[in-house]
């Protein structure tokens, strides 16, 4: 079932590719695109490597620790959408808008754990799953706010 459910996510991931990076702002886009893609692989080799959270079902369990459907396309594709949600908006708006995507991720990160075998949480818990994904979250949107701000200078 674990497998499965890693191929559902990887389509959905795939499928909305040409829907997420069309328009002006691709090149932002794929900046917050590959900047969380790195930032989560960092996160989650840490996590994984100081033994608080591990992937028993995940691609490439030979080469990889942790599970690169989540770091590589999940976690980015989730944080681009984010941004596009949030571009215009002050803080208080993007404050709120963070809690509709980490409060859903870690309640289901506490469900996927406890019925399913994608993760084993050893020293971790949903409020670092909360932690973790507004830290990542806000961190690439003050990246995103630092190109508007070179954009806006370059004009």
């Amino acid at each position: 079932m674990e497998k499965k459910l890693l191929n559902l996510l990887l389509a959905l991931c795939i499928v909305s590719f040409p829907f997420l990076f069309k328009g002006p702002k691709m090149r932002e886009n794929l900046v917050v695109f590959f900047s969380k893609g790195v930032l989560a692989t960092l996160i989650d080799a840490y996590v994984v490597g100081t033994k608080k959270l591990e992937y028993p079902v995940r691609p490439f369990p030979k080469i990889f620790k942790t599970n690169i459907i989540y770091d590589m396309l999940f976690f980015p594709i989730l944080s681009v959408i984010w941004v596009k949600i949030s571009y215009n908006d002050h803080f208080g708006k993007i404050l709120l808008k963070s809690l509709i995507f980490s409060v859903p991720m870690s309640i289901g990160q506490w469900v996927m754990e406890k019925y399913t075998g994608l993760f084993k949480w050893k020293r971790w818990s949903p409020f670092h799953t909360f932690a973790s994904v507004n830290f990542t979250l806000f961190t690439i949107r003050g990246l995103v706010g630092l190109l508007k701000l070179l954009d806006n200078v370059k004009r």
